[in-house]
């Protein structure tokens, strides 16, 4: 199985460090996944157990683990993803919620307002995926169960339409 880690184009050295620690690493591996894919944006992380291979940096043990920095797009990623780990930012997470792709979110509390907590926590809420915080994300794989997700509803752009139409005058 794979996981997909993400901070989008922000910086999230925190959650990139975590991702990466022994404790998270195992803690993946004991629930059967044994790739997993960090997207560090401009985030920091130690190299030395790393390999560098072009743009991208793999390290193999009892599993693989590959972190890049970006890519024009992650729709594949997260396509391949069994689960996704990600900044709480609203574009990462709607698109991973429409694949219907098991997600935990870690709020970057470094960023203005903290507007990423009040939508993790809403959708957490709602049953759509799972909110932690840095320290908590051991807790959150551990106790994570796919299964008790509450799917998030399709896109329905017949409504987006009317609401313009209406907006616009037309109706």
């Amino acid at each position: 199985m794979h996981v997909f880690v993400t901070v989008g184009s922000t910086r999230f050295d925190k959650l990139v460090q975590r991702a990466l620690s022994d404790s998270v690493l195992d803690i993946l591996r004991a629930k059967g996944y044994s790739k997993v894919v960090v997207q560090c944006g401009n985030s920091e992380f130690d190299r030395e157990a790393f390999e560098q291979a072009g743009d991208t940096w793999i390290r193999r043990d009892e599993g693989e683990v590959e972190v890049w920095r970006f890519k024009p797009s992650l729709q594949d990623d997260y396509k391949q993803a069994d689960l996704v780990i990600s900044h709480a930012g609203s574009g990462t997470i709607l698109d991973v919620l429409r694949l219907r792709k098991p997600l935990i979110v870690i709020p970057n509390e470094t960023l203005l307002d903290n507007h990423q907590q009040e939508l993790a926590s809403s959708l957490a809420d709602l049953g759509h995926l799972r909110s932690s915080t840095v320290s908590g994300l051991p807790d959150a794989i551990q106790s994570l169960e796919p299964s008790n997700f509450v799917p998030f509803p399709q896109f329905n752009g017949s409504r987006f339409r009317e609401m313009l139409d209406e907006e616009m005058g037309f109706a």
